[in-house]
């Protein structure tokens, strides 16, 4: 099925997307420094790093191997000779004045990745994946009227992604990046965290009348969240077709997006290749690629996200949105899968009845405490060992589904194992049905106006009497028995 082209106020966008992404080496791009987040400034740094005349790059073997594994994962070429090359530009943070880049010759070429629109999946086509440095840092706030330059980051492995521009909407461009993200993570690339500048891009877009001729594009230049990513994106198509339909030319720069306002600015005027003076490093000989290495990395490659999400559909009976909900985070579906396995040892638990319970106990709970606290709560007292004994209770009859959840959340609070909370609680559901009949007649009782109307037709009024009999036990008395009392005692309504 052909999948339709959004129109923006009746014009086409066209992006392309350049994502950054630091690889998880121990050591950077061409020196032995730690590559690590969070050391005080300028603590992780050697004269190669601080450009210092007469040093060598030697080149990390690990970030090529790294390198070779996001390409297969996403169908690349791996292309057996890559050059790396002097990208010349001048900046506080890159002490050389130039950054060691690949251009002409890159790594890979090719692959593709699937997105998901409202009409249907599309195709975004991968243009090439190169190796580089990454620069250093300049520090502004909190220095009045100063900054300074942290160049700890300064030769930290990068793999730089480049899409072809074939996105065409936003949401697209989101859903792209995640993916993207999710692959990294899952092959252990990279560990993709936003917050700390690990994964980062650039958008370019133009916009033109559908199936016209490409407009001048503009560069947003290092967007590092998802959020700002969309905002960026609707903020210039917008400013662009003001700006042709005003009969306004559109300029080719590179802008800045400013969450505070929600615009983006003018940074400077956009380089081409020329302006950066390509030539190949005169200390890095080509890089040829052992095919040893390409068949090992790709023998080792773990199961991809894409498929992951396959098989939790086919294996664990969840829907394609649920699915890719939980591969969206790794770590969520590493928990749902081990609880799952856990729950199928239990007689109580296994089967059809335990599944839809923990399905739904992750991605209500698990996933809001999850967003909410990180990834501290799949581990500990919340972890799926000492979660699950708490869903083969509800599956038992032993807790209702909602006193469950609220024992969850005091765990995830206080970091108690639930069980614990469960006892001291003196929490039990009412299951026996002697209990249960009487609290239901007393209900039924206590309301013969309703009655009367629900066997006169009302039916919607049997929720009314579930409600009832679960505030006067106090939320204890097992649903699913309490229907079936009802049922027998009030009859069918006619």
């Amino acid at each position: 099925m052909k999948v339709g082209i959004p129109l923006f106020r009746g014009w086409e966008v066209v992006v392309g997307l350049e994502v950054h992404t630091q690889l998880l080496t121990r050591t950077k791009m061409f020196c032995r420094c730690e590559n690590r987040f969070g050391a005080l400034p300028n603590t992780l740094v050697c004269p190669v790093c601080l450009a210092h005349p007469g040093t060598l790059p030697v080149l990390n073997s690990e970030a090529v191997r790294l390198g070779l594994r996001a390409g297969l994962a996403a169908g690349c070429t791996v292309n057996p000779v890559s050059v790396f090359e002097r990208k010349h530009y001048f900046y506080p943070d890159l002490p050389k004045g130039y950054q060691i880049s690949q251009y002409s010759h890159p790594l890979l070429s090719g692959g593709s990745l699937r997105v998901r629109t409202p009409e249907g999946e599309r195709t975004i086509r991968i243009h090439r994946m190169h190796l580089e440095e990454d620069a250093g840092k300049n520090l502004h706030a909190g220095i009045p009227d100063k900054s300074h330059v942290d160049l700890n980051r300064a030769g930290v492995p990068l793999l730089e992604i480049v899409s072809e521009p074939d996105i065409r909407s936003p949401d697209e461009a989101v859903d792209y990046l995640k993916r993207l993200r999710q692959l990294l993570r899952a092959t252990r690339v990279s560990d993709g965290n936003m917050e700390e500048g690990s994964f980062r891009c650039d958008i370019n877009l133009s916009v033109r009348r559908p199936g016209g001729e490409f407009g001048t594009r503009v560069e947003i230049k290092n967007v590092n969240s998802f959020r700002f990513v969309h905002k960026a994106m609707l903020f210039e198509i917008d400013r662009q077709i003001d700006a042709v339909e005003a009969g306004e030319r559109i300029r080719q720069e590179t802008r800045l997006f400013d969450p505070s306002s929600g615009r983006t600015k003018p940074m400077r005027s956009k380089e081409e290749a020329l302006d950066y003076r390509y030539f190949p490093d005169p200390d890095l000989p080509p890089l040829v690629v052992d095919q040893a290495m390409v068949e090992e990395e790709r023998r080792a490659m773990p199961e991809l996200p894409e498929h992951r999400a396959a098989r939790l559909v086919a294996s664990a009976g969840l829907t394609v949105a649920d699915s890719e909900t939980l591969v969206g985070e790794e770590a969520l579906a590493d928990y749902f899968e081990e609880g799952l396995a856990l729950l199928e040892a239990v007689p109580q638990a296994a089967g059809g009845k335990g599944r839809e319970r923990w399905i739904s106990f992750i991605l209500s709970e698990v996933l809001r405490e999850l967003n909410r606290r990180g990834e501290a709560v799949l581990s500990g007292e919340t972890s799926a060992t000492r979660t699950v004994p708490l869903i083969a209770r509800v599956c038992s009859g032993e807790l209702s589904f909602s006193q469950a959840k609220e024992v969850y959340q005091t765990a995830a609070e206080e970091g108690t194992d639930p069980l614990v909370i469960v006892s001291r609680s003196g929490l039990a559901q009412i299951s026996g049905d002697g209990e249960l009949l009487a609290l239901v007649e007393a209900v039924l009782a206590e309301n013969p106006a309703e009655v009367e109307a629900y066997r006169g037709g009302k039916d919607r009024l049997f929720a009314f009497f579930v409600g009832g009999v679960m505030k006067k036990s106090r939320g204890k008395a097992n649903p699913e028995k309490v229907g079936e009392i009802l049922r027998e005692k009030l009859g069918s309504p006619s």
